[in-house]
């Protein structure tokens, strides 16, 4: 039994921040309904190519960005726009621990499905809502996606190449990071209130934003403009407060070195054969090593082209520096302490045969994360979730399929 196995969720949201929260919730054993529109779904179904290959290595219907974040969920297919479904989805949530959605703000009150109303069904659901901006402010109506908020929420600012480099210029992460740390935060989140719950203090609404989570995220960069009243520039793969650490060339590629105080230097300049940088006035300590970046780092680079990424990895490691290559997915997935850790897992599909996922990280001793099915086909569990939950006969789901409801 996982440690959420006690509790339902019923997850509204579509996309990445909030399904990537109940599939969190879903591992750790809950039951997550995830209600969609009927046809269509969640938008992430059709964000594709890739999708997932049957085996005759024909393309599915299930894009390969859908499945990355909607496993050991149950899917079933309500349009709530009609007041039928609106209905349907109240008695789901009567019956729910957790509400999870990431419509605009205010866009569930038309259809009676708001935190306001659903409290009055059931005083202890813990609802919460994901959006752009958050429920007060004024961009409050806005949408809001990861992309933009990697931008408005200034993490662009600090990633790219210097100003002064060739292709200099703002880049956004390579995943849609504000919607995954949106994710676990609100789990964090939800899981707080649960805390508060069982205190017997009753459920709550969260209210999350992209934007908020994107600016707290900012962390140590945050806090050296506070405290210097200076906006921090692009650096590249470059630390802002802490050097060597970002990437060098080498013989046959590119490494990354990270060095975390000023002994991890000393050893690095004996395995470099450049001892001396050590007791350089210049290079000495961590401060003056920042203040003489311009001159220290070219030196570095000099030396480090002189030998291969994997000679440079052997000889650091056992010196006890940080240090490691720059893996593409291929490798990742190759590599012996991924694969030693389980990170990819496959699960029975029926459309398939087997879906590849990616392991959770977390590791429970007692109660561990469960890979229960693979991400649901679109209305897979309708009928089977709409009796058991809610007690209604084949007859009658079968009649609501026939107009539309479903």
């Amino acid at each position: 039994m996982g440690a959420l196995s006690h509790l339902r969720v019923l997850d509204l949201s579509r996309v990445l921040a909030g399904p990537w929260s109940g599939q969190i919730l879903a591992d750790l054993g809950a039951e997550v309904i995830k209600v969609e529109r009927p046809g269509n779904g969640d938008d992430t179904r059709a964000w594709g190519p890739p999708f997932l290959k049957d085996a005759y290595g024909e393309n599915t219907t299930e894009a390969a960005y859908y499945l990355s974040a909607n496993r050991n969920k149950q899917s079933v297919t309500i349009d709530f726009t009609q007041p039928e479904g609106q209905r349907l989805v109240r008695e789901l949530a009567a019956k729910s621990d957790i509400l999870i959605e990431n419509f605009k703000v205010g866009g569930l009150a038309a259809y009676g499905l708001d935190y306001a109303s659903l409290k009055a069904l059931n005083p202890n659901l813990i609802y919460c809502s994901i959006t752009g901006f958050g429920q007060t402010g004024p961009y409050a109506k806005r949408a809001g996606y990861d992309f933009m908020i990697q931008g408005l929420g200034g993490l662009m600012s600090l990633t790219g190449r210097p100003e002064s480099d060739e292709g200099a210029g703002p880049v956004k992460v390579g995943v849609a990071l504000t919607d995954i740390l949106t994710g676990l935060y609100s789990t964090v989140a939800v899981l707080a209130a649960l805390a508060h719950r069982d205190q017997g203090g009753g459920g709550q609404h969260i209210d999350m934003a992209l934007l908020d989570v994107q600016v707290a995220c900012l962390a140590n960069q945050a806090m050296n403009y506070l405290t210097t009243g200076v906006a921090p520039k692009r650096l590249g793969n470059a630390h802002p407060n802490i050097v060597p650490y970002q990437d060098f060339p080498t013989a046959d590629g590119d490494f990354i070195l990270t060095v975390g105080n000023d002994g991890q230097f000393r050893k690095f300049a004996e395995v470099a054969g450049q001892p001396q940088w050590a007791d350089d006035p210049r290079f000495a300590s961590n401060t003056l090593r920042v203040a003489n970046r311009a001159v220290l780092i070219p030196l570095i680079r000099q030396a480090t082209v002189f030998k291969t990424t994997a000679e440079w990895v052997t000889q650091l490691e056992l010196a006890g520096v940080p240090c490691g290559p720059i893996n593409d997915l291929s490798q990742v997935f190759a590599d012996p302490q991924v694969k030693a850790r389980g990170l990819a897992v496959e699960l029975p599909h029926p459309l398939a045969g087997l879906v590849p996922q990616v392991a959770s990280p977390i590791r429970l001793s007692a109660t561990p994360v469960e890979y229960r099915h693979a991400p649901p086909l679109l209305g897979e569990h309708t009928l089977e979730v709409l009796q058991r939950v809610l007690g209604l006969a084949p007859e009658t789901v079968e009649a609501l399929r026939e107009t539309g409801v479903l």
